[in-house]
């Protein structure tokens, strides 16, 4: 079986690498997919002297490589994640498009993610990484919500 398995590092994203590392069939091989996506400012001020961009994609970038690290350990850990093939991979662009390439260029049989995102501004649009990522996939899609304390 292929999973692909997205993460952002948030606790949503940690439950669903949890579910990986604990359910899946000896053998299966998980991409573990983080995508970082750079905000756009409506106005850029070039004679401030300081690339902001730079910086923030920088930034962005460690933290996605964070993230796919910290996922791997966890699928690569104990007796449950010895039974496992893992790769990672770190893109930059509109993560639900991503997702969705990523997939089909992996010939993923599972896309495996978090119900929402690690920001307010995804939790408010009620995880729209997930319903678009459901709603347009070719292969089956599970949504692992966290569970409450």
């Amino acid at each position: 079986m292929k999973i692909l398995l997205a993460t952002d590092g948030s606790e949503y994203s940690e439950a669903a690498v949890n579910e990986v590392a604990r359910r899946f069939p000896r053998g299966s091989h998980v991409r573990v997919l983080s995508v970082f996506e750079l905000p756009t400012f409506p106005i850029t001020v070039p004679w401030a002297g300081v690339d902001f961009d730079d910086e923030i994609q920088k930034q962005a970038q460690a933290q996605a490589g964070k993230a796919v690290k910290t996922a791997e350990r966890k699928l690569r850990a104990g007796k449950e994640g010895a039974k496992l093939k893992v790769s990672t991979k770190v893109v930059g662009g509109s993560p639900k498009q991503a997702i969705l390439d990523e997939a089909d260029a992996f010939k993923a049989d599972l896309i495996v993610l978090g119900s929402h995102g690690r920001g307010k501004v995804e939790r408010f649009l009620l995880g729209s990484v997930s319903l678009a990522v459901i709603t347009h996939a070719k292969c089956s899609v599970e949504i692992v919500r966290r569970r409450s304390a």
